[in-house]
């Protein structure tokens, strides 16, 4: 019986970048799901269920594979942000994120419909993100760093404005390591070994 094969459902450049630097071989399936929770789910909540609908989309396509899908959103209180829809909505994101401290939330999850495994966690940080004038957020969403990224930015870019974190680096990138290699692990996924 062949291996099953792992298949990321995610476009995101930086969590394909995550598992190639963890030696981690797989192919790449977006879900493109719709991406609105349901009414009512606390932020907190949020990434998880993405998450899992995410999976669950993918692995109807590939029932006999091994599937990881990933959902990051910032809280901001009870507010939750995604992925800005243009550069108007970057920069009233970072106005509101600026000089306060906010929550990164990655939910992932690995399934396999046949046969079944299915396993999820969610990994909260906390980002202090310095004061920035109204110049410095103008010139940031005019760069299109924010494209793509919940909250309007990436701690890895060239100026990520981030003055303190706490918990996973890699879960305020998009996808915390440490978990998603337990994951993997108990679904039989392993690192190559030339890594």
């Amino acid at each position: 019986m062949p291996s099953p094969r792992f298949i990321l459902a995610s476009a995101s450049p930086r969590r394909q970048s995550l598992l190639r630097d963890a030696g981690y071989e797989f192919e790449v399936d977006p879900a493109d799901i719709d991406e609105t929770p349901p009414r009512g789910l606390l932020p907190s909540k949020v990434a998880l269920y993405l998450a899992e609908e995410k999976a669950k989309a993918v692995a109807s396509r590939h029932p006999d594979d091994i599937v990881l899908a990933a959902d990051t959103v910032v809280a901001f209180g009870d507010t939750l942000l995604g992925k800005p829809t243009d550069a108007a909505h970057a920069q009233k994101m970072l106005q509101l994120l600026a000089g306060t401290t906010h929550l990164v939330i990655t939910g992932v999850c690995v399934m396999r419909q046949s046969p079944a495994f299915f396993k999820s966690t969610r990994i909260m940080s906390a980002v202090k993100m310095r004061f920035l004038t109204p110049g410095e957020i103008d010139r940031y969403v005019e760069s299109k760093e924010w494209e793509g990224k919940a909250g309007g930015y990436g701690i890895q870019d060239r100026d990520p404005f981030v003055v303190r974190q706490s918990g996973s680096h890699t879960n305020i990138v998009g996808l915390p390591m440490s978990a998603t290699r337990q994951l993997l692990e108990e679904a039989g996924i392993k690192p190559s070994q030339n890594t």
